[in-house]
């Protein structure tokens, strides 16, 4: 069966004019709990966004934790390197000191001791025994060397005393003075400049004119044997 609509009515008349105290309660009940409502369902996206940023914050603090280990890494490796710098520095100073020791041939020294025994019979008195001889004969023989030995030193050797001043005397020796020309005994103390008593002015060669070897000379043959025929 049908339902006709168009025989239905409404009286609005019927319909209250005022609203009444129980009316007015309802509706302010409902405001309250609207507000509440609304109230409630914007804490929990509070909440949501506070979370979501400690999240970030904690993927940060991970994200920074490997740059911290490859920085520590970094310092571990350049230690070996400093150590390495410096075993090449040491190298170079052994290197820079072996160049400046001289070597020298024996040729000379040879050629000298072979000009003593020639012409004052050097080697033979150094050689000999002397216990056996007295202060006479042994006198007698150091009159022969002494002769031989100061011939050969005028005629291939020219001397000059290192200190011009006579001996005995009071010096100073300023401060860089050279070590190699004057060498201090006694009671050495502090730094120079220092003052004490020549005791000897030393001597220095000024020139040396040995006689040239001939080619295929045999220098450590000082005195060859002899034989009388």
């Amino acid at each position: 069966m049908a339902f006709d609509f168009s025989k239905m009515t409404v009286d609005l008349s019927a319909m209250p004019t005022t609203i009444d105290m129980g009316h007015a309660w309802l509706g302010g009940l409902v405001i309250v709990l609207l507000v509440l409502y609304i109230a409630k369902k914007g804490k929990p996206v509070e909440v949501e966004k506070i979370v979501e940023k400690e999240v970030e914050v904690e993927k940060i603090v991970e994200v920074e934790k490997p740059v911290e280990k490859i920085v520590e890494v970094e310092k571990i490796v350049e230690k070996p390197v400093e150590k390495i710098v410096e075993v090449e520095k040491i190298v170079e100073k052994i290197v820079e000191v072996e160049p400046k020791l001289k070597t020298s041939t024996p040729d000379a020294a040879l050629q000298l001791l072979s000009l003593l025994q020639q012409e004052a019979r050097f080697i033979d008195f150094m050689q000999e025994d002397l216990k056996g001889f007295a202060d006479a004969e042994i006198g007698a023989a150091a009159r022969v060397i002494h002769e031989g030995g100061q011939k050969v030193l005028n005629e291939y050797f020219s001397f000059a005393p290192v200190r011009s001043e006579e001996e005995e005397t009071r010096v100073t020796l300023p401060a860089g003075f050279n070590a190699s020309e004057v060498r201090l005994t006694g009671n050495v103390v502090g730094e120079a400049p220092f003052t004490g008593t020549l005791i000897h002015r030393g001597w220095k060669v000024t020139n040396v004119n040995l006689p040239k070897l001939a080619e295929g000379h045999d220098a450590h043959i000082v005195a060859a044997a002899e034989v009388e025929l």
